[in-house]
């Protein structure tokens, strides 16, 4: 990318992302995920456990769905909730990257090998004199 040249859009927000994604049109899409988990590098992170957010999509064709009014052919996504849900409450990793890994196997597990992406937040980082939020966006068969 030259110095004048803007990153892409993403869509459904301002931040940056990959313009292969628009090849798949239809997205189902989860913001705001919020779930308690026991991941860090430092051990009371795994031990106390702390909040992390979760957005997520997965690239599926929803026009029969959209036609026919028919969940079973969609991806429900109240089955995803529920397993990260689930999957939050059991995990003890140290890094994000590792975690957001189990994320996508589970999605995986649910749905089999769509196009999916994720952007997992730690809601607070331990590092003195840091407020905001750190995390890390990955794709998996976007193509």
């Amino acid at each position: 990318m030259s110095n004048h040249q803007q990153p892409a859009q993403d869509p459904l927000g301002d931040r940056s992302w990959d313009p292969a994604e628009e090849r798949i049109s239809d997205r189902i899409v989860v913001r705001k995920l919020r779930l308690w988990a026991h991941v860090g590098v430092l051990e009371s992170e795994r031990l106390l456990g702390q909040w992390f957010e979760l957005d997520l999509k997965l690239g599926f064709d929803l026009s029969a769905a959209a036609a026919g009014d028919d969940l079973g052919a969609s991806l429900d996504y109240s089955r995803a909730i529920t397993a990260l849900q689930r999957q939050a409450s059991e995990v003890q990793v140290q890094t994000l990257e590792h975690y957001s890994e189990l994320i996508f196997d589970c999605l995986e597990e649910l749905y089999g090998p769509v196009p999916m992406g994720l952007e997992l937040r730690k809601c607070r980082a331990p590092v003195p004199g840091f407020g905001g939020s750190v995390a890390v966006r990955r794709g998996r068969h976007w193509g």
